[in-house]
């Protein structure tokens, strides 16, 4: 993956970034988070491993900036500080949008898990955004195409794709438009709506 890290120590970000290469990654460097605003505006990346606390612009506001524009692909978020873990602090990290939250000095090891879980992460928000997208349906019964030119309900669809289970009710409109008329013509006593709870003044 390319991934960018930020940190303002110089020490601490070489550190860094031999530990990402030595993973497999491909690494762009910031040395705070304004350089790191700029160059992810340029190539919003999908992973960013970023320091706390920096001079200019700190790790939560950079989340927060990066987290205001929605209309680019998700990118996960992992925070490295050398404050301690304490619920106050998670607490804040999770608020400003953090997706992780690494304590230093550095392990390799937790870094590696970290970016495993962004991995897979990134994945199933890939998938989402294609289930999302623009999908062949018929005009007629409602199938969806999948991939492999097989027509099938869409309940089925999503199913496979996210394990989401289906309900099935009837919208006001379509009881109104669709379910009303079908009991008039059966003769069928329509039961009065329920009175509607009154605002308290």
């Amino acid at each position: 993956m390319k991934i960018l890290a930020v940190e303002d120590h110089a020490i601490a970000r070489t550190i860094l970034r031999r530990a990402l290469q030595q993973l497999g990654h491909e690494v762009i460097e910031a040395e705070n988070g304004e350089i790191a605003w700029q160059l992810w505006q340029q190539d919003p990346v999908r992973v960013l491993v970023c320091d706390w606390m920096m001079p200019h612009l700190d790790g939560l506001e950079l989340c927060r900036r990066i987290r205001a524009r929605t209309d680019i692909p998700y990118t996960y978020f992992i925070l490295l500080t050398a404050r301690g873990a304490t619920v106050e602090n998670r607490r804040e990290a999770t608020e400003a949008g953090i997706d992780d939250f690494l304590s230093k000095p550095l392990e390799p090891a937790d870094l590696w898990m970290r970016l495993r879980v962004a991995e897979r992460i990134i994945q199933w928000v890939s998938q989402v955004q294609r289930l999302e997208a623009l999908l062949p349906i018929c005009s007629y019964c409602k199938k969806i195409r999948d991939d492999h030119n097989y027509w099938q309900q869409i309940e089925g669809y999503i199913q496979e794709r996210t394990g989401s289970q289906f309900s099935h009710s009837i919208c006001p409109d379509c009881y109104k438009q669709v379910v009303v008329p079908q009991m008039e013509a059966e003769g069928i006593v329509i039961p009065p709506e329920p009175p509607k709870p009154r605002t308290p003044r």
